[in-house]
């Protein structure tokens, strides 16, 4: 859509992405509610940000009658699409979009779109560095599912500047439109409270693909047999990454005997060695080589990519250093709220490990995680809403497990793996669950930890 002017639009949730979105329509003349299943006494503050903004407000419930007067319908990403009224607004016919999808057909720059189960936000940031020392003309832009929506900042780019989009599967879900270049680093089990099965979140990943042309690049994790698997919905050049050498004839980066590699066609580009990465473990090393491929698909030059590559120290959250106590070193790694998150950190480490694991569960399997907690893990602290169902899982210690607890909260459990760390050991917070049963995100429950590790005496 190009004339917004007199366009009934509905948001559903005033939050971070509703807000970016309500305030751009405005000011390109569409008339907008906002509506919020919050009351009006948790929105105050929300809507005093927006007091310049001329929208209405429907608050405390998603009335159907709303849709008797609307163009469109944007639900924010955390909206669930089992609503009612989202559900009746599919049997009205009526169009569906969001504030990635209106930014997209609104850039009139260059776009760069990484999705993915795990290692999106880390790859997406190294990508932003890179490009930050590729271009000296234009300015790049960093958002999305991360930072701020990039709806914000559209109407001031030119073709110059170079847009990077982390997009989840959540935005995904309602889009009809793809990036210039896009990544799907791995699909794997994750979301399925929202999704319901793993096709149906496999297919909202493969949206970033759909809507490419033939002179679109995408790129895929051949080590990953959910990200490869989608390789024949490729419309355009398709480049790969992995630990190891790439298939004869796929363009791409490699890890070959300690060494990451581009290879162009019949050109071999040496990189660095992996001991220059700053980042723990091979989710890490696959993550620097994604970006690569991805710099290289979006012709960043090889030397902004390689300063970028060897100074990335990494991102708030993901397998973060915290401090060493009394000869044990703390990890946070907050953003792990998937089990196959928890096992790549897991496989970070050679040291004895004290894991912490918990949160809110995403109807996602626990067996495998449950296996190499017993082949790595010496102590267990479990805590939060899915502490018991991870403690069906894991069963009685065995293997290298020599105790495990169950605890209340992230505060107690803390305490109970101060109790068993030892000198030499690693503390490690890779919960495997979401946040929301204690904290109001991963980064809150990432920084709560942090403060209590800092106040250990």
């Amino acid at each position: 859509m190009k004339d917004w002017t007199g366009k009934r639009v509905l948001i559903l949730g005033a939050a971070r992405q509703g807000q970016a979105l309500a305030r751009w329509l405005a000011r390109h003349g569409a008339r907008v509610t906002l509506n919020d299943l919050r009351p009006l006494d948790d929105m105050r503050a929300v809507q005093a940000s927006l007091s310049d903004v001329d929208a209405e407000w429907v608050l405390g419930g998603h009335p159907l009658e709303l849709l008797d007067r609307v163009d469109l319908i944007c639900p924010s990403g955390g909206v669930p699409l089992t609503l009612p009224i989202v559900a009746e607004a599919l049997k009205r016919g009526i169009p569906f979009s969001n504030d990635t999808q209106i930014f997209l057909e609104a850039a009139p720059c260059k776009t760069i779109g990484i999705t993915g189960s795990a290692g999106k936000t880390t790859t997406t940031t190294l990508v932003g560095e890179m490009a930050k020392l590729a271009f000296s003309k234009g300015t790049v832009y960093i958002g999305g599912n991360i930072g701020d929506p990039l709806i914000n900042y559209v109407d001031d780019m030119t073709p110059d500047d170079l847009a990077i989009l982390e997009i989840s599967s959540f935005q995904l879900d309602q889009m009809t439109i793809s990036t210039d270049v896009a990544a799907i680093l791995n699909v794997t089990p994750n979301h399925l409270d929202r999704h319901g099965t793993m096709e149906a979140y496999t297919a909202a990943k493969a949206r970033l693909f759909d809507f490419q042309t033939k002179n679109s690049a995408a790129i895929l994790g051949r080590d990953d047999p959910g990200s490869w698997g989608l390789h024949g919905r490729v419309h355009g050049k398709l480049y790969g990454f992995s630990l190891s050498p790439l298939d004869e004839g796929l363009d791409g980066s490699y890890l070959d005997d300690g060494l990451l590699a581009l290879r162009d066609g019949f050109a071999y580009i040496p990189l660095l060695v992996r001991e220059k990465i700053q980042l723990r473990g091979d989710h890490n090393v696959s993550n620097v080589l994604a970006a690569f491929a991805i710099g290289h698909a979006a012709d960043f030059p090889l030397d902004a990519m390689l300063t970028a590559a060897e100074e990335f120290r990494g991102v708030p959250h993901r397998l973060e250093f915290v401090r060493e106590w009394n000869g044990s070193r703390w990890y946070n790694d907050s953003i792990a709220t998937a089990p196959e998150r928890t096992m790549a950190a897991i496989r970070s480490f050679e040291e004895s490990i004290v894991l912490l694991l918990g949160g809110r569960d995403k109807n996602l399997p626990w067996k495998e995680l449950a296996d190499l907690v017993h082949q790595r893990v010496e102590h267990v602290v479990l805590f939060g809403e899915a502490a018991p169902l991870i403690e069906a899982a894991l069963g009685p210690t065995s293997g290298k497990t020599r105790t495990q607890v169950r605890c209340a909260g992230l505060r107690e459990a803390v305490d109970r793996a101060a109790q068993v760390a030892e000198s030499g050991s690693v503390i490690l917070l890779s919960p495997g669950g979401t946040s929301f049963d204690e904290f109001t995100d991963f980064a809150e429950r990432g920084e709560r930890f942090k403060k209590w590790v800092q106040e250990l005496l």
